[in-house]
């Protein structure tokens, strides 16, 4: 039997592991595209599986689905990512992952003193008033 050149919604979701709603999802935002049939069916081109792959990596190592479009928008329409667009995109996204995980790691170890304070109020509370920030606004709960 010979393959189609494209792929309904429901074959899109089984090939590339994405749950339909998903994949509307990403067509809503621009990441993929369609074309409807003459009974208004989704119908997708083979190459959007490698562009599902491609956002479903990056969604992976934290990109978030605005700077992913932003990726995909820039190239040329019709071509789908390659490896060498990926090593590209992952050298720009580097310094933001790194200083997610910087920021996470603080948090992460600001933690270990609100586990046993357990209420947030603590004036040395690292999450709920980092560095003291709100001694300068007097005693009591300035925020409440």
């Amino acid at each position: 039997m010979p393959q189609s050149a494209e792929l309904t919604v429901g074959q899109l979701s089984a090939r590339s592991g994405a749950a339909v709603s998903t994949l509307h999802f990403y067509e809503q935002r621009g990441l993929i595209h369609s074309r409807r049939t003459a009974g208004n069916q989704r119908r997708y081109s083979r190459d959007t599986l490698r562009r599902v792959a491609f956002v479903r990596a990056a969604q992976r190592v934290g990109m978030p689905l605005k700077d992913i479009a932003a990726a995909l928008a820039a190239l040329p329409d019709g071509r789908v990512p390659t490896r060498g667009d990926w090593a590209t995109l992952s050298a720009t996204w580097r310094a933001a992952l790194n200083d997610r995980i910087e920021r996470l790691q603080r948090l992460r170890d600001n933690l270990d003193d609100c586990i046993g304070c357990g209420c947030l109020s603590l004036d040395r509370c690292a999450l709920a008033n980092p560095d003291d920030e709100l001694a300068t606004s007097g005693p009591g709960a300035p925020r409440l």
